[in-house]
């Protein structure tokens, strides 16, 4: 990818927060422009031009091939509601491949006002002499719609209005990756054993090593593989110390000292130290960032795990409140005696109030997080109550940083715009090309001798950054 100017082209217009966002004039007029298909050629206008319409293909096919299912459930009533669907799929399938205008949701769920406000917000910024179309609009804005209008064809055809299209690639995902569960399963019951005896240069480099195996099964992505197989096949514990080299950015001591200050800070009774993540694919990664949890819990480095995950089906593989469920069931089941143990330890988590799951609507909305003070202040309010928030994955990473189109070395911290509830890191695989605070001129040597080095999913960053840095 050809370096970029932090100060590049785009119009004033261009400039403004896309999304209606707060911050001052200052700071606006640095902010470059969007990734976009309207860029020829760029991994934007790949993804629109090639795996949006194939994700949406995949769908309609697996409503087609679920009519008996829905004949079982509801009739021909739940037929016609399939055969409605697809109808709508189609026609999406359709407005995406020939750039048409972006339209208005008409679903009537509580979110499809603040999306059509969105819709209004960028059609101000183009100005009325062209429409907010597929390819001209912000490349986050046009794939979060997509998936919206996924669910919108849903929604308007009940009685399907629940039925995840994406369900079936997620489990395979899961049951693909057993081996790898097992290995990282039994490896957390061996750490557990132990951890009270652990001194803290021990309970460092375990949480070192649990933090890099959740990092990497970000790789685990099965929007970036359109839907097809993408599971964690080997053990991921036996790896690590080849893919250090790969992590561009590694900034593990900060978030180690930000939890051993908090637990060394958490003498008093009332003292409790919060961790969130917010959650990225279910399948392998969601266990390694269960895995991850379950250490914090156990070591003492956390006292309670917040996780955020998605309200509606996303971006494929994202993890909803089914999935979680399904996967802690899934874990508590399975015949094999460490994945058992650790299933039973999350319900009782769960159970507890130790393990706490929410699923704010503000996930799937197509802002970038600098808005989310604005847009929605209870969640950010919520936010600002963590110790540490990690962040998993590439569509986090991209909404952080605003998908813009920053130059490598810009400072995580000028990327964020002022989105600073509380010390945040990023556990992100690179799948999409945006990568801010790397060393000066590293991405430019890395994009001479590997074109897709942000695309591959072949590097990774541990990011951090904190209100109370200096």
């Amino acid at each position: 990818m050809a370096a970029r100017q932090m100060g590049e082209a785009a119009s004033a217009a261009e400039q403004e927060e896309e999304g209606g966002g707060g911050e001052e004039k200052e700071v606006r007029s640095e902010v470059p422009d969007s990734l976009s298909g309207k860029y020829t050629g760029s991994f934007a206008y790949l993804t629109i031009t090639e795996r949006l319409p194939y994700i949406v293909t995949k769908a309609v096919d697996t409503l087609h091939r679920h009519t008996d299912t829905f004949f079982a459930q509801y009739g021909q009533e739940g037929v016609e509601a399939e055969k409605t669907a697809i109808g709508l799929l189609s026609k999406l399938r359709n407005e995406l491949q020939t750039d048409k205008p972006v339209l208005p949701l008409t679903d009537g769920f509580p979110d499809a006002a603040q999306w059509n406000k969105y819709l209004e917000q960028q059609q101000a910024r183009l100005g009325s002499e062209e429409n907010t179309s597929w390819f001209k609009a912000p490349w986050l804005y046009v794939e979060c719609y997509m998936y919206r209008r996924i669910h919108e064809a849903l929604l308007l055809n009940p009685p399907m209005c629940d039925f995840d299209v994406f369900n079936e690639a997620k489990t395979q995902g899961f049951m693909e990756s057993q081996e790898a569960i097992i290995a990282i399963s039994t490896h957390l019951q061996k750490v557990n054993a132990n951890v009270k005896c652990f001194k803290e240069t021990e309970l460092k480099a375990e949480l070192q090593r649990l933090l890099q195996v959740s990092l990497w099964g970000n790789r685990c992505d099965l929007s970036i593989s359109a839907g097809v197989a993408n599971s964690q096949k080997l053990n991921p514990l036996t790896t690590l110390d080849s893919l250090k080299p790969l992590i561009l950015v590694d900034d593990f001591e900060s978030v180690w000292c930000c939890l051993i200050n908090s637990k060394r800070k958490g003498t008093s009774e009332t003292a409790c130290t919060r961790v969130d993540i917010v959650l990225d694919n279910s399948g392998f990664e969601l266990v390694a960032d269960l895995i991850l949890a379950d250490f914090l819990i156990t070591s003492q480095l956390a006292d309670e795990i917040h996780f955020h995950g998605k309200s509606i089906p996303w971006y494929v593989s994202d993890t909803t409140k089914t999935d979680f469920d399904w996967t802690l069931k899934q874990m508590k089941t399975s015949c094999h005696l460490q994945m058992s143990c650790c299933g039973v330890a999350w319900e009782n988590n769960v159970t507890k109030g130790v393990w706490i799951y929410q699923d704010h609507p503000f996930w799937t909305f197509p802002h970038a997080f600098c808005d989310m003070s604005l847009v929605a202040n209870d969640l950010y309010a919520e936010l600002q109550k963590s110790n540490l928030i990690f962040f998993k994955g590439d569509l986090n990473y991209r909404k952080l940083t605003g998908d813009r189109r920053w130059n490598y070395s810009v400072p995580f911290e000028t990327a964020l715009r002022g989105f600073q509830p509380a010390p945040l890191c990023s556990l992100r695989t690179l799948k999409a090309d945006i990568q801010v605070g790397l060393k000066p001129g590293l991405g430019e040597q890395l994009a001479a001798s590997e074109p897709d080095w942000m695309t591959t999913g072949h590097y990774a960053v541990i990011q951090f950054n904190s209100p109370l840095r200096k």
